[in-house]
């Protein structure tokens, strides 16, 4: 079962703070004043009286807590956010288990966890490698590239991609079977793909228009991948993030994490 993480985050940074300002405005007063109130009847000396009482441990934790959960909850719904690729859908650009980071503000802030857009700063552009929530679920995470923008007409036939009719470059690079790598240009964006040897596209084949406010996505492994050819387009409101960079690769917790594949992505 997948763990909602924003959920928790959220839920722990509210939590925490709740108490924490609770024992600021009404809890700490009332632990001083009897405290206060025992010193008098025990006759101790003043300066005792006024020591600070000690705090009770669920408020200590969640005072020394919530800063760090605020801080992590800000940097991760709004600026950056790491990710694990889990498949090899966008191979040869991710190859499975490179972690990435994703830029959660390219594409405007959202709220955690609801996802509403609460302010505009930019669009997903054409050639870009988007994290998105899965459209049939709107909970797991996918990534993919951005091939189709609103209002496009897309295409797709014998292992071709035309974007409004004309045919997206592509250059031969070399047969690596079972695959051949290719290199295309997808609108400012230059990436390589591959596509399977001998292997018919049909299951994949057809036409599309992209509707107002969603993406038609394309993984970089074109022969095999789950993306919008089969379950259709990508709205708005489930777009998380431009994915820019691998920072590692981390096979298994049985291996040491490398970062030769370190770098920007296209």
């Amino acid at each position: 079962m997948d763990i909602n993480f924003p959920l928790i985050l959220v839920v722990l940074t509210f939590s925490t703070g709740l108490i924490w300002l609770l024992d600021v405005l009404f809890l700490r007063a009332r632990r001083l004043a009897g405290q206060a109130g025992e010193s008098v009847a025990t006759g101790e000396e003043t300066g005792a009286a006024e020591a600070e009482p000690r705090e009770p441990y669920l408020i200590d934790l969640s005072r020394s807590f919530f800063p760090v959960l605020a801080i992590v909850l800000v940097l991760r719904s709004f600026l950056v956010e790491p990710f694990t690729i889990p498949s090899g859908s966008m191979l040869p650009t991710l190859e499975v288990d490179d972690f990435i980071l994703v830029n959660k503000y390219a594409y405007g802030l959202r709220l955690p966890v609801i996802g509403t857009k609460i302010l505009d700063i930019g669009d997903p552009q054409r050639g870009d490698v988007m994290v998105f929530k899965f459209p049939e679920d709107g909970e797991t995470n996918y990534i993919k590239r951005v091939v189709g923008l609103p209002g496009d007409h897309i295409r797709y036939r014998d292992k071709t991609l035309y974007v409004n009719g004309e045919e997206v470059g592509s250059q031969f690079v070399a047969k690596l079977p079972p695959v051949e790598l290719r290199r295309e240009q997808l609108g400012e964006v230059e990436h390589d793909i591959f596509l399977t040897l001998g292997r018919q596209s049909a299951a994949g084949e057809g036409e599309w228009i992209v509707p107002e406010n969603h993406y038609f996505m394309m993984g970089d492994n074109r022969d095999n991948s789950n993306d919008s050819r089969f379950w259709g387009t990508v709205p708005d409101e489930l777009v998380v993030g431009k994915a820019f960079a691998i920072w590692m690769h981390w096979k298994s917790l049985t291996s040491l994490p490398t970062f030769d594949r370190a770098g920007r992505i296209e």
